[in-house]
């Protein structure tokens, strides 16, 4: 689990293709200033809102395998380039974002990215499939960064980027037709369960 509050950007400096049979590639990452002296093998990183397992790490770098799945559900993976990097949440870390799984629920569309004053106004369109979860002032992960949310309109919602968000993180080089990953809100999520009672029609039957 994770909070949406990036600690370094990091960058992907190598993919070398896995002879597993599976078409797994693995990545080589470039920690930048996020530290690795407490990240052990097994432990997860979000590497641009995506939920990842180190599987070894070496001076400043750490590696983690990518299944064929997760390449054609996410972005920024399948190739070199800057990552937005968080470690999991500790039971004892501050919340600073919101509740973020690491598990990309689809691809947006950048519509708009225009300077108002200091600031940037990120428009975004997500899939059809995901409108329902976005909510105006509600929480949404765009590349692993926890935001909230100006206005929705359909699938289209708009969000204020400030300039720490623009300097700290990889969204400051979004440029209109960029896709990103998204995640929703997980308690949206969990509220449609329990409020869809016909989800769970023939379970005892």
């Amino acid at each position: 689990m994770f909070s949406g509050i990036i600690a370094a950007v990091g960058q992907i400096t190598h993919i070398t293709p896995r002879d597993d049979g599976a078409a797994t590639v693995r990545l080589t990452v470039d920690a930048g200033r996020l530290g690795l002296d407490d990240v052990g093998i097994g432990d997860s990183i979000a590497c641009s809102g995506v939920c990842l397992t180190v599987v070894d790490k070496q001076d400043n770098c750490f590696f983690v395998d990518v299944s064929p799945e997760s390449l054609a559900c996410t972005v920024g993976l399948a190739a070199p380039g800057p990552v937005n990097l968080e470690k999991a949440l500790r039971l004892a870390d501050r919340l600073g974002g919101h509740l973020v799984s690491g598990h990309v629920d689809g691809v947006g569309e950048v519509l708009r990215f225009d300077p108002v004053g200091d600031n940037r106004l990120l428009e975004i369109r997500a899939p059809e499939s995901l409108a329902r979860y976005i909510a105006r002032k509600g929480s949404i992960s765009v590349d692993g960064v926890s935001l909230t949310t100006n206005s929705v309109d359909g699938a289209a919602f708009s969000i204020n980027l400030i300039p720490h968000t623009l300097a700290s993180t990889t969204l400051g080089c979004l440029q209109t037709g960029s896709r990103v990953n998204l995640e929703v809100d997980l308690i949206a999520r969990y509220c449609e369960r329990l409020l869809d009672p016909p989800m769970f029609a023939g379970a005892h039957r």
